[in-house]
C-alpha cells in the first residue's frame, strides 16, 4: 500500500499516475484522430465510388473494426499482464497502437491502389483496436493497484482523463490543420500529419512507461504464488456473472460518448447545416465538460460508492435520451451546443468511476484480463456500430429514435448494475 508520508514514495506514485495518464492520452489521441478522419476525410479518399451517405457508412464501418479487435487485444495483453506483469504489457500495447496509427499516415488512397487502400486501412484500424484493448486495463490497474482503499476512484480517474485530453488534442489538431491550409491541401496531405506526428508522442510514452514500477498488488500475488495458468479460462469458468453484467453495465458509457462525438459531428455537418470548423469547435468545447466531470464523479464515487454513482449517472442518461430530437432539431446553435455539453458532462459522470468499478469486480490474478474484456466487449455492443445505427435511425425515422436508442441502452445498463455480483477482492 502506498505510504504518502514517504517523499520518495510520493514521487514514485506521481510518476505512476502520470505514466497511466500519458499512456491513455496517447492511445486515445491515436484512436480519435481516426474517428475525425473517418467522418471528414476517409469517405472521399478511400470510398469514392459510393454515394456520399454510403461512403460515410462504409468509412464508419472501418471505424467499428477497432472495437471488434479490442477484446482480442484484451485477451492477448491481459493474459501477459496477469502472468508476467503490468509494466511490460503496457509498453507492448503502446507500441502496437503507435505503429498501427503511424502506418495510416502513409497509406495510399483508393485512386492510387484501388480496393487495396481500404483493405490496408482496415488492417491498420484492426491494429489500433488490439493496442487499445491491451492499454486501457493496464493503465487503470497501474493507478488503482497503487491507491489507498478510500481513494481508488480518484486514482483510477487519472487514466480516464486520457480520453478527453486525447480528444482535445486530436480535435484541436484537425481544427488547426483545416484552418491553416486549403481544403485541397488538407485532403491531399494535411490529414496525414496527425497520424505521422503521433510517433513523437509514442516515443515519449515509451520512455515514461519503461521507467514505471510494477504494482504492489501484482508483486504480492506473484510472491504468494497465486497466479493462474490461463487467466482467460479462469474468467470464463469462475467470473461469468462479472463478465456478462460488467459488459452490459458499461455499454451506455460507450454509446453516449460516440453519439455525442462521431454521430453528432457527422449529422451536424451533413444534415444540420453546420460547417466542419463550427462542428469541431462545438465538440472541442463540450470535451471540457467531459474532462471536468471525470474528477467530480470520482470524488463522489469514493464517498458514496462506485456502483451508486454509476447508477445515478445511468438514470440521468436514460432521461437525457428523451431530449435528443428537441435539442438537435432546434435550429439553434446555442441549444445544440448546450445539448452536446450536457451529454459530455454525463459521459464524465459515468466514465470517471467506471475503470475502478470494473477492476474491483476481479481478483489480482485475473484483474487485467477481466477489466479489459468487460470494458472492450462493452465497446463492441455500445460503440462499434453506434454511429451507423444512429445515422440509419435518424435518416429512416427521426432523431427521436436515436434518443430512444440511448435510453434503451441505459435501461439495460441500469439492470446490469443492479444484478451484478460485487464481492470484495484483495488489492
Amino acid at each position: 500500500m502506498a505510504n504518502n508520508s514517504n517523499p520518495d514514495q510520493v514521487n514514485s506514485l506521481n510518476h505512476i499516475l502520470f505514466g497511466s495518464l500519458i499512456g491513455t492520452t496517447i492511445e486515445f489521441f491515436d484512436f480519435y484522430i481516426y474517428a475525425n478522419a473517418a467522418v471528414l476525410v476517409f469517405p472521399q479518399l478511400f470510398f469514392p465510388s459510393s454515394s456520399p451517405t454510403m461512403a460515410t457508412i462504409q468509412s464508419l464501418a472501418t471505424f467499428s473494426i477497432a472495437f471488434i479487435s479490442r477484446p482480442l487485444g484484451s485477451a492477448f495483453f491481459g493474459h501477459y499482464g496477469d502472468k508476467i506483469g503490468r509494466k511490460f504489457t503496457l509498453v507492448a500495447a503502446l507500441l502496437t497502437m503507435g505503429v498501427s496509427t503511424v502506418a495510416i499516415g502513409f497509406l495510399p488512397s483508393y485512386a492510387s491502389i484501388g480496393v487495396a487502400a481500404p483493405l490496408l486501412l482496415m488492417l491498420c484500424r484492426f491494429g489500433q483496436g488490439v493496442g487499445l484493448g491491451g492499454e486501457w486495463g493496464g493503465a487503470v490497474l497501474l493507478a488503482i493497484e497503487n491507491a489507498p482503499p478510500n481513494k481508488r476512484a480518484w486514482y483510477g480517474m487519472f487514466p480516464q482523463l486520457g480520453a478527453p485530453i486525447g480528444l482535445l488534442l486530436s480535435g484541436g489538431t484537425f481544427l488547426l490543420l483545416t484552418d491553416s491550409m486549403s481544403a485541397a491541401a488538407f485532403m491531399d496531405y494535411g490529414w496525414r500529419i496527425p497520424f505521422i506526428a503521433s510517433s513523437l508522442l509514442v516515443l515519449v510514452g515509451f520512455y515514461i512507461r519503461t521507467k514505471i514500477s510494477e504494482t504492489p498488488s501484482f508483486e504480492n500475488s506473484k510472491t504468494a504464488h497465486e497466479e493462474v495458468k490461463i487467466p482467460f479460462l479462469t474468467l470464463i469458468k469462475s467470473y461469468k456473472n462479472q463478465l456478462i453484467f460488467g459488459t452490459l453495465a458499461a455499454v451506455t458509457t460507450f454509446l453516449v460518448f460516440y453519439l455525442m462525438t462521431v454521430f453528432t459531428l457527422s449529422w451536424a455537418t451533413s444534415d444540420l447545416g453546420f460547417g466542419k470548423r463550427d462542428a469541431l469547435l462545438i465538440q472541442l468545447f463540450s470535451v471540457l465538460f467531459f474532462a471536468l466531470f471525470i474528477p467530480v464523479s470520482a470524488v463522489v464515487a469514493d464517498k458514496i460508492g462506485r456502483r451508486k454513482m454509476l447508477i445515478i449517472a445511468t438514470i440521468a442518461i436514460a432521461i437525457f435520451g428523451f431530449f435528443f430530437s428537441y435539442f438537435l432539431n432546434s435550429g439553434s446553435t446555442v441549444m445544440v451546443t448546450g445539448f452536446i455539453c450536457m451529454g459530455m458532462a454525463l459521459m464524465g459522470f459515468t466514465y470517471g468511476p467506471l475503470g475502478t468499478f470494473l477492476s474491483e469486480l476481479f481478483p489480482t490474478t485475473v484483474r487485467y484480463s477481466g477489466a479489459s474484456l468487460t470494458f472492450n466487449m462493452a465497446g463492441i455492443l455500445g460503440a462499434a456500430f453506434a454511429p451507423m445505427v444512429a445515422i440509419w435511425l435518424a435518416s429512416t425515422y427521426s432523431l427521436t429514435y436515436v434518443g430512444f436508442y440511448l435510453t434503451a441502452a441505459a435501461c439495460i445498463s441500469l439492470v446490469a448494475f443492479l444484478l451484478i455480483s460485487k464481492e470484495e477482492h484483495k488489492f
